[in-house]
């Protein structure tokens, strides 16, 4: 049974540390928090031990694996500090609030041989999985145009460092990349990313933000995403994708009922059929979050490839910090490495 150690026991922590209910391979047996009231509820739960420093759950002998998930700009220290201490690292996305720190991240664990992953876990909804088998499939033709939509309650409402640029990175960094290695995943390396938003702009930390970003794949696939955190603590949180190719459209929304659909166009008819998708036939019934952290530790018991290479969460990074730097000088940029 493998020995986790939770790092954080905010909104994520507590996310993750419920999944591991699910998990019977693995047990939780120590949280940290700078908020002992915080950690202590986390860890009475599980029956775990309460700390107040993460380094007091690193450097414990008898863990196995260290779940990060504090802010952003803290995830580079943790990681590296569980990787010396030889323990395996799953970290909350994004991989890090800079590119250089995220070459540190993966310096560090691959020098002392340990696994390590970025939870991007759009990869594991289910929509999303059945969405990128329907595209590999060929079933909308040549894809050729992608439109996204991620947004709701600006997160700093509740957790002021949100709102700091240089503590998460605003919206595009941590949110929008949900989408950027999503699309990344599934069509390859970008080309050019042209950005407007009002990052740069906002005056306090619980401002609303809205981005929008064009991208232009290698492939020659154009896409539009826009990331909004202009809501208030009442905006319900919604995510939308369609997928146009030269066959028809699949599309994700989830204000809907029928989450998934694809609109297939009938030959030299200039019509569309539309049908539902049924959810992907892996793992029926396991919540994302869980199935993300599941086949992590099963890529630590069986000392197999991870989910997420790691290079994938750095370019996710790398296109994300583009469009920023996009919007800020206003004109188009190369995703340059």
């Amino acid at each position: 049974m493998l020995k986790i150690g939770i790092v954080g026991a905010g909104g994520i922590g507590t996310v993750h540390a419920n999944c591991y209910k699910s998990i019977p391979d693995a047990k939780v047996v120590a949280v940290a928090d700078i908020v002992p009231e915080r950690s202590k509820k986390l860890a009475d739960i599980f029956g775990a031990d309460a700390y107040d420093n993460a380094e007091d759950v690193i450097k414990k002998k008898d863990i196995d694996v260290i779940d990060v998930c504090v802010p952003t700009y803290l995830h580079s220290e943790f990681v590296i500090k569980a990787s010396n201490a030889k323990k395996h690292v799953l970290c909350e996305k994004p991989m890090a609030l800079t590119y250089e720190d995220g070459i540190k991240m993966i310096e560090a664990t691959s020098k002392n041989d340990v696994k390590f992953m970025i939870a991007h876990v759009l990869r594991f909804f289910p929509e999303y999985i059945k969405a990128r088998e329907v595209i590999n499939a060929g079933s909308i033709g040549l894809p050729k145009m992608v439109r996204t939509y991620r947004g709701g309650p600006n997160p700093a409402i509740v957790r002021e460092w949100y709102g700091y640029h240089d503590k998460s990175g605003g919206s595009i960094q941590d949110s929008l990349i949900h989408d950027i290695d999503f699309l990344t995943w599934t069509f390859g390396p970008v080309k050019e990313v042209y950005t407007r938003g009002n990052v740069f702009k906002r005056k306090e930390p619980f401002d609303p933000e809205y981005d929008l970003v064009m991208m232009e794949f290698e492939n020659g696939i154009i896409a539009h995403l826009v990331s909004d955190w202009s809501g208030n603590q009442r905006t319900q949180f919604g995510a939308k994708i369609e997928i146009a190719g030269t066959k028809g459209l699949v599309e994700f929304n989830s204000f809907n009922s029928i989450p998934l659909k694809l609109n297939l166009f009938e030959e030299n008819k200039g019509k569309a059929e539309s049908v539902s998708i049924p959810e992907s036939p892996l793992s029926p019934g396991i919540e994302p979050y869980t199935r993300e952290i599941r086949e992590f530790l099963e890529s630590v018991e069986k000392d197999s490839q991870i989910p997420v290479p790691a290079h994938d969460a750095l370019y996710a990074l790398k296109v994300a910090l583009t469009c920023i730097e996009s919007m800020r000088v206003n004109k188009p940029l190369e995703v340059k490495l």
